[in-house]
């Protein structure tokens, strides 16, 4: 069992930035995969980054590269995520995942993950 919290959501304007943290406890190692998405309402949760079997790689979503940067605190085990230069379209409640089974190409999916944060609202005003 993986225990994932998050925090760090909020309100911002437009051009702002922000950062936001998912803690995880329990059996986590090398081969966890922690990533975030997002949702709005009335649409699918959405893939944004993540960070790959305890941080070797990075992926984004296209529209945040650039904008948004993945990063890991395997001592704390912790993963981040910086979102800079946000804009009206990044406002969403964004959750944190974990799964120890991916395999790459289904990295982008959210229904391949077993683990998942209680999620945090981001708004973003323009």
């Amino acid at each position: 069992q993986v225990q994932l919290v998050e925090s760090g959501g909020g309100l911002v304007q437009a051009g702002g930035s922000m950062r936001l943290s998912c803690a995880a406890s329990g059996r986590t190692d090398s081969s966890t995969t922690m990533s975030w998405f997002r949702q709005v309402p009335g649409k699918e949760r959405t893939f944004v980054a993540a960070s790959w079997r305890g941080g070797s790689n990075t992926y984004y979503e296209d529209s945040v590269k650039g904008r948004f940067t993945i990063s890991r605190d395997k001592a704390k085990n912790t993963v981040y995520l910086q979102m800079n230069s946000l804009k009206p379209e990044d406002t969403a409640v964004y959750y944190c995942a974990a799964d120890s089974r991916l395999i790459l190409s289904t990295l982008r999916n959210a229904g391949q993950y077993d683990y998942w944060g209680q999620g945090t609202q981001v708004t973003v005003s323009a």
